[in-house]
């Protein structure tokens, strides 16, 4: 079983910075995806960044130049750097932990943060 707790967030004005951090614990296979989705009320929740163990990123186009993803393989600990904050990346930020079992993956999710953008 894995456990993903997540710290940080919170309130910032919008051209602020926040960052979040995601800690895994449990049985975490090596070769593996940590990401950042969100979920805004009424929305459908979205990726906003991920990094594979190797060090491959991808970022959603609406936070490209002003998100950054990072993680800390020894400590199974994923960060994500919030920069230029603006209102519409108000929603409850996830952690996500994937990896693949032949072919067939399995996903792990935290409880969730609040990051909110006041304009």
């Amino acid at each position: 079983q894995v456990q993903l707790v997540e710290s940080g967030g919170g309130l910032v004005q919008a051209g602020g910075s926040l960052s979040v951090s995601c800690a895994a614990s449990g049985s975490i296979f090596r070769i593996n995806r940590m990401a950042w989705y969100r979920q805004a009320p009424g929305k459908q929740r979205e990726l906003v960044a991920a990094m594979t163990s190797g060090g491959t990123t991808n970022y959603a186009d609406s936070v490209k130049g002003r998100f950054t993803i990072s993680r800390d393989n020894a400590k199974n600990t994923v960060y994500l750097q919030m920069n230029s904050l603006k209102p519409e990346d108000t929603a409850v930020y996830y952690c996500n932990l994937r990896y693949y079992v032949s072919s067939s993956p399995t996903d792990y999710w935290g409880q969730g943060t609040q990051v909110t953008v006041s304009s």
